[in-house]
């Protein structure tokens, strides 16, 4: 009995050892495909136009601009699926090793620990509905919805615990374009980091300025293997934007663009009297700063960048490429640094290196 206990435990190992390097497989075949999709061979010929032949490279070219922002949404949408797949590999898994079925699983470890509202709280609830109904009338359509928005929230607990105990490497990645370099003077960071994020920015955006703070803890927290780069995108509809990334610059020739920058981002003050003041109050040559604002003697480099951004598909701020790879719109931190460690991790090469 004792030796058909070992078999058993060995068959069950080898099974979740399958079971990990099969959603390990899964994940890499579909970054393959991505990635096979993208590049399509530089010189393949996409279209003839009388003799002349158009290929992907030149299509790239002349129209990227065009086919990263869709390429991006695509991705969106693929990393929905993606992981809504993981989630399911992953619950799978998990039940097969219990000798449950997955309905089985989410009763126990979900349904079971959802606990129903107080009638005090659905009251609560009922205030915060607009409905000419009386409660009582609503009551069990409460009750319903309370019972749905906890269970949800369980079950997303449980799939993040679920992947914390399991080797789950996600290999798909954002589509990628190529930059022009960065200014020095607004790069901070190793110069032969693993990972450079690239920020197009403009001061006057609430949502840079929000992400702000993020970007100072991810290089804290990566310091040393993480080069950050800022690169100007003022928008129209911000008037004061402008001006803003033209006293960044004027700031820089004086060795002083990451203390302004800082600076503007935290104060937000950027009419042209508060960004003489706040040069002053770091110390610089106002004279030199001044007269550098005043003359615009850094507007053409601020519009170079900006014509890059146009170039790149770029058309709303802060919009990042994490070694090339584009991504864009209000990111929060936990976003921001799973993308820079997926640059510094190395995929899983063998089932021993996956399996737990």
């Amino acid at each position: 009995m004792k030796l058909h206990r070992m078999r058993l435990g060995e068959i069950m190992s080898v099974s979740k050892m399958v079971l990990v390097l099969g959603l390990t497989m899964v994940l890499v075949f579909a970054a393959m495909g991505y990635s096979a999709a993208q590049s399509n061979g530089d010189d393949s010929v996409v279209a003839n136009v009388g003799s002349v032949k158009i290929t992907m490279s030149d299509l790239e070219q002349e129209e990227s601009a065009k086919l990263l922002a869709a390429r991006y949404q695509y991705y969106q949408v693929e990393t929905k699926a993606l992981n809504d797949l993981i989630d399911k590999k992953l619950v799978e898994q998990k039940a097969a090793s219990e000798h449950l079925t997955v309905a089985q699983l989410l009763d126990r470890e979900v349904n079971a620990k959802v606990k129903d509202p107080t009638e005090d709280q659905m009251r609560v609830y009922y205030e915060g509905v607009e409905t000419d109904q009386p409660y009582e009338a609503v009551r069990a359509k409460i009750l319903e919805k309370i019972r749905q928005l906890r269970t949800e929230k369980a079950k997303a607990a449980y799939l993040q615990t679920l992947r914390t105990e399991s080797a789950v490497y996600i290999v798909l990645a954002p589509p990628s374009a190529t930059l022009e370099p960065a200014n020095p003077q607004m790069t901070q960071g190793p110069q032969k980091a693993q990972v450079t994020l690239v920020e197009f920015a403009d001061y006057e955006c609430p949502y840079c300025q929000k992400v702000a703070p993020d970007l100072k803890r991810l290089a804290a927290d990566f310091s040393g293997k993480v080069s950050f780069a800022f690169k100007d995108f003022p928008l129209p509809m911000h008037a004061r934007a402008e001006k803003a990334a033209e006293a960044a610059r004027c700031a820089s020739t004086q060795d002083k663009f990451w203390e302004f920058h800082d600076e503007l981002f935290r104060s937000k003050e950027l009419d042209v009297d508060q960004l003489k003041a706040q040069a002053k109050a770091l110390k610089l040559d106002a004279e030199q700063f001044d007269r550098c604002l005043d003359s615009g003697e850094e507007a053409a480099a601020v519009d170079r960048d900006r014509k890059e951004g146009t170039r790149l598909g770029i058309n709303g701020t802060p919009s990042f490429f994490i070694n090339g790879h584009f991504m864009s719109g209000a990111l929060d931190y936990a976003t921001l640094r799973q993308a820079i460690e997926q640059q510094l991790t190395e995929p899983p090469q063998t089932v021993a290196s996956v399996a737990k």
